[in-house]
């Protein structure tokens, strides 16, 4: 026993050893990153030596003998150590005192709670975690849709600069701000770059067809007619309603127009069609369709008014934008990119970044929209890359514009900041709390937003969703630490194409555990209840992976007509977890399913 003792006591010391010669090493990062965030950096650098080691034999003996294991001191790893060694040295018979470190237990757990709440606002009543949602466009014009998000849980608004524009963001917040007076509740602001994202070009429009269709029984029987808004060429106004159709119509054949008059045309099939108006809005006009029908532009309409007093006035439709097109790709097909971004069609289409063409190769592989579609590079030239699709469902897979694309295997030389994000960011410091860095890879590109800060207080998300980011997420985190507040988001849309979806558990326990040793708070992002925000109905996967957002810090929901009740069921998940676990540490409540475990109860006869 006294060997195996010694034999631990002899490889602490050298791990100790180890851990303090990396940050002799690395004293000039350090003396470079911010006062108040040393001791975490130091920690951080602490945990990275623990970490290259293979801990998994000494783990196994140190619970043998009932000890720590040291699988959850990221928050104080030399402390942690330092308190394991001195049981082994007793248990040995040599006098020990845990030595006074800079961080224990408590000390780490208090700077990532201060970092939290410094960069995501004060802890909500009843839970750890705050509440990240997304903003869709209307919440710059629905306050009560704000005031509902923020009344509902939501700790901290984002914004996507990939969407909308500076008046459409200015609107939001000014809702936000409201919300927060009316309701006495905090909420900070989170503005999202689009960063050097890449993404298919524009694809051929198809034609212009409005479809009116009234909605029917099983046995075909109309029980809605379809609602149509008719509305001037040139002058649109928005239908206040849901309409089924819209068509832009001459400004004065549509004047003439009154309640019960109707609108005789011959379809695009072909079919003789009749609408009648309902209702009279401003210059519009609401009419009603119980028979289907199909719409083009120019098509010539027939007003047939109701008193028969008047003669008939015909009118054309106006302009009606087509549909884009998707290309239908399919496995052992080719699809060939282009520089340029002329509309695709036929297995042609541009993309975003023209860097694409000089920095893939043959033979690597490229996803595209989520990892839906997957092919390898068979040729590369200057204008034009040919792609042999791989992965792609069985009756072809559809690929339309603006979808993401990823490269896991190729270095994109990209500028970090793109023009238009320039543009947003001075919008960023004047209005926003914090700024979520996209598509971030290396150090340089950190050094960057520092640089366009200047010394601006705005918090900074690192955003890792790209395998370099990943790779390169410790010194990443210690250039930001320059800065007071610094956050992490763990972007597992992208990051799990670029890593492999098998490999994205793995990845995003790794995130968390380097981002806690550095005190660091973390954001769970992409997907989180996406089904419920979507269509109303949860998942049973998604609520078990919403439950595992309890690990960090902050979890963001994403966009969709259902996402209030999304925010209520995260709330409601998130304190019922976090009264069972602490980060990764369980908490032992007691648990009403052992206390009625052999409970005498009383029988009535």
């Amino acid at each position: 026993m006294s060997e195996k003792l010694r034999a631990m006591i002899k490889e602490l010391e050298d791990l100790r050893g180890e851990m303090q010669a990396l940050v002799v090493e690395q004293a000039d990062l350090l003396a470079a990153v911010c006062e108040e965030n040393r001791v975490s950096a130091r920690n951080l650098l602490h945990y990275l030596a623990m970490r290259r080691r293979e801990m998994r034999g000494l783990q196994e003996r140190l619970a043998d003998l009932g000890l720590s294991s040291l699988g959850r001191t990221e928050t104080h790893v030399l402390q942690g150590l330092e308190a394991v060694l001195a049981v082994l040295l007793r248990l040995d018979g040599r006098e020990a005192m845990v030595p006074a470190g800079e961080c224990d237990r408590m000390v780490g757990g208090g700077l990532l709670k201060r970092n939290t709440g410094e960069l995501l606002g004060m802890t909500p009543e009843g839970r750890r975690v705050r509440i990240m949602v997304t903003m869709p466009t209307e919440a710059a014009t629905d306050y009560a849709l704000v005031h509902d998000f923020l009344q509902h849980g939501m700790d901290c608004m984002r914004i996507n600069c990939a969407h909308d524009e500076d008046v459409v963001w200015l609107g939001m917040i000014q809702n936000l701000r409201m919300a927060e007076r009316e309701t006495g509740r905090s909420c900070k602001v989170l503005m999202d770059l689009a960063g050097p994202k890449l993404r298919t070009g524009p694809v051929e429009l198809g034609p212009g067809v409005v479809k009116m269709q009234p909605k029917r029984d099983e046995m075909g029987v109309v029980m809605k007619a379809a609602r149509v808004w008719l509305t001037p060429v040139g002058k649109p106004e928005l239908p206040k309603g849901i309409a089924d159709a819209c068509l832009p119509v001459p400004l004065r054949w549509l004047k003439s127009l009154g309640v019960g008059d109707k609108v005789k045309f011959v379809d695009a099939r072909g079919a003789r069609r009749t609408i009648r108006v309902s209702e009279v809005v401003g210059r519009s006009r609401w009419a009603d369709s119980f028979e289907t029908a199909y719409v083009t532009a120019g098509m010539e309409l027939t007003a047939v008014y109701r008193d028969g007093l008047k003669e008939e006035l015909v009118g054309k439709v106006g302009p009606i934008d087509g549909e884009a097109r998707a290309l239908v790709l399919r496995v052992g097909e080719e699809l060939v990119l282009t520089r340029g971004l002329e509309p695709g069609r036929e297995g042609r289409i541009g993309v975003t970044l023209p860097e694409l063409f000089d920095c893939v190769e043959e033979g690597q592989p490229i996803w595209f929209d989520d990892g839906k579609i997957g092919g390898l590079i068979r040729t590369v030239g200057v204008d034009e890359v040919i792609v042999e699709i791989m992965q792609a469902k069985p009756e072809g897979s559809k690929l339309a514009a603006e979808k993401g694309i990823n490269l896991p295997e190729t270095q994109l030389k990209t500028a970090a900041l793109s023009e238009d994000d320039l543009s947003a960011l001075e919008f960023v410091k004047q209005h926003a709390d914090l700024v979520g860095y996209s598509f971030l890879r290396d150090v340089e590109d950190v050094r960057l937003m520092e640089l366009k800060l200047g010394d601006s207080k705005l918090g900074v998300v690192l955003k890792i969703e790209t395998r370099e980011g990943f790779e390169n997420l410790p010194v990443l985190i210690l250039e930001a630490m320059r800065r007071r507040n610094v956050g992490v988001m763990i972007a597992r849309g992208d990051l799990a194409i670029e890593c492999g979806f098998e490999r994205m558990a793995e990845v995003q326990e790794q995130i968390l555990w380097i981002a806690e040793a550095a005190h660091v708070p973390v954001i769970w992002a992409t997907q989180v209840l996406e089904t419920l925000a979507k269509t109303g109905r949860p998942s049973r996967a998604e609520i078990t992976d919403a439950a595992m957002g309890e690990r960090a810090e902050c979890v963001m929901l994403n966009k969709g007509p259902h996402v209030l009740e999304a925010v209520r069921t995260l709330d409601d998940i998130l304190r019922r977890m976090g009264a069972h676990n602490a980060k990764k540490m369980p908490i032992m409540r007691r648990l009403g399913v052992a206390a009625d475990f052999g409970a005498v109860k009383d029988i009535e006869e």
